[in-house]
């Protein structure tokens, strides 16, 4: 299989097309990241997990969970983006198995998802700020300000993938920072009784379980920019590994040292509790440094995702899925037309709700995680002996048993789906079985023009001129 250093992009209206190395490729410190804010950004927003179940539960669960979902996304994800080391990710893992019309109904429904996901992150932002600037509640100074917020995030997409790694790095830095100081001062007031307090008849498991799966998920986003990554057969499984430590202490540590140091009162622990916890602990000072993390922390999940959704989007149009304009690239080598489109998709949803918002993309997100399971374990059964340069060191038997837990995962989070967000998730879903036809239609009608990447990797032929005699 080729690595993605020598492929070359469509560029509309240019007879030439540059070569990727012009480009800075993203090296570990800032993939490692962004891979934790496209999954976590801090635990904020952790707070509601101490409530549904008390404080054992809540330590429990995240110990616990990534091991059934983390894990086991975190190790698929690191195979098969060094087998297929380019951009696009998960739609080229689902095309190579079940054909290019699912490879188009996978990138949909995460496209759609990862968009919708993006959407809260302006919100929240200004959720935020408004109790300083009581403005930014409601009307049209709020809308102004999600709409400059949302352009200029969007614009430092533009400015290149590189700058985004290294602003996250420097957000993420910021955000957990404070947690270490609230873990300082809060030793002296620790009592451990109150991390074993657990009341199995008062647990709320519906919120329980979507606090938990909205915290730890996401880990495939970075497959979508693989090829921006430099040398991905290494890099990627390190920086996984890496983000998985980091983002389950970023959350175990907070809920430790919040339930430990000062007397239970679950009713309090929701969304923003940490600043009050903060204040307790250490004074307003602490306080207000939570409150700004809590704050830049949605500019970092912002930018990440933005950057998975666009360059998923370049990948698809490398694979002819899209018409071939999605796969310009901008002069800091930045995928103009897949930002310009998220961004709207981003400023249409963001008059959803919160609950609304996580809802849909839950829905969205779990449709599009059964179709990477059915990759991952029939690519092993089809091709066993393809290229790749990291193997979970399981055979086909034990593929299909790392699937079978998260699985069961999904469907129990969209057994607990509202009958409204199933029903428009539904009609999403069928708007892209359509939708693909459709785009395919106006390529042999000439309306569009799309164009395959003949240097991306083809792995039915890859394998059988591997094997052949």
């Amino acid at each position: 299989m080729t690595e993605p250093n020598n492929t070359e992009y469509v560029v509309l209206g240019e007879a030439s097309s540059p070569r990727l190395e012009k480009f800075q490729k993203v090296s570990i410190a800032p993939l490692v990241f962004l891979i934790f804010y496209e999954v976590s950004g801090g635990p904020f927003g952790v707070e509601d997990s101490v409530q549904a179940a008390g404080p054992l539960l809540a330590l429990i669960g995240f110990l616990v969970f990534p091991f059934i979902w983390s894990i086991p996304e975190a190790l698929i994800t690191a195979e098969m983006s060094t087998m297929f080391p380019e951009n696009g990710g998960y739609v080229v893992w689902v095309s190579s198995a079940l054909g290019p019309y699912w490879g188009f109904q996978q990138g949909w429904m995460k496209w759609l998802s990862g968009v919708i996901d993006n959407a809260l992150y302006p919100v929240l932002f200004l959720d935020y700020l408004k109790s300083a600037v009581p403005a930014l509640g409601s009307g049209f100074p709020r809308v102004a300000a999600i709409l400059a917020l949302t352009l200029a995030l969007t614009y430092m997409n533009y400015r290149g993938l590189t700058i985004v790694g290294w602003v996250a790095i420097l957000l993420g830095v910021f955000s957990l920072l404070p947690f270490v100081f609230m873990g300082l001062v809060a030793i002296p007031k620790l009592e451990p009784s109150r991390w074993f307090v657990i009341d199995l008849g008062n647990v709320d498991w519906g919120l329980y379980l979507n606090t938990l799966f909205w915290n730890l998920n996401y880990w495939d986003s970075i497959s979508t920019l693989a090829g921006e990554v430099e040398n991905p057969s290494k890099t990627l499984p390190k920086a996984l590994f890496y983000a998985v430590i980091l983002v389950v202490c970023g959350y175990f540590f907070p809920i430790l040292i919040g339930t430990g140091a000062i007397p239970l009162n679950r009713e309090l622990w929701s969304d923003g509790y940490f600043s009050d916890i903060a204040k307790i602990l250490g004074g307003v000072w602490l306080r207000l440094w939570i409150q700004g993390a809590s704050a830049l922390s949605n500019m970092g999940m912002f930018v990440a995702e933005m950057s998975s959704d666009s360059f998923q989007l370049l990948g698809m149009a490398e694979r002819g899925m899209l018409p071939e304009f999605f796969g310009k690239r901008s002069c800091y080598g930045t995928p103009l037309a897949g930002i310009l489109f998220s961004a709207s998709g981003v400023i249409l949803l963001s008059w959803l709700t919160f609950q609304e918002i996580v809802a849909a993309e839950n829905f969205l997100y779990c449709f599009g995680m059964i179709m990477e399971f059915i990759a991952f374990v029939k690519l092993r059964m089809e091709y066993p002996g393809a290229p790749r340069p990291y193997k979970i060191p399981v055979g086909i038997a034990g593929a299909i048993l790392i699937c079978i837990p998260p699985t069961l995962l999904i469907l129990v989070v969209l057994a607990f789906a509202s009958l409204k967000v199933t029903a428009i998730s539904i009609i999403t879903v069928i708007l892209g079985l359509a939708l693909q036809p459709c785009l395919m239609y106006a390529g042999k009608k000439r309306w569009f023009r799309f164009s395959e990447n003949s240097d991306l990797a083809d792995i039915h032929f890859t394998y059988h001129e591997r094997n052949a005699p």
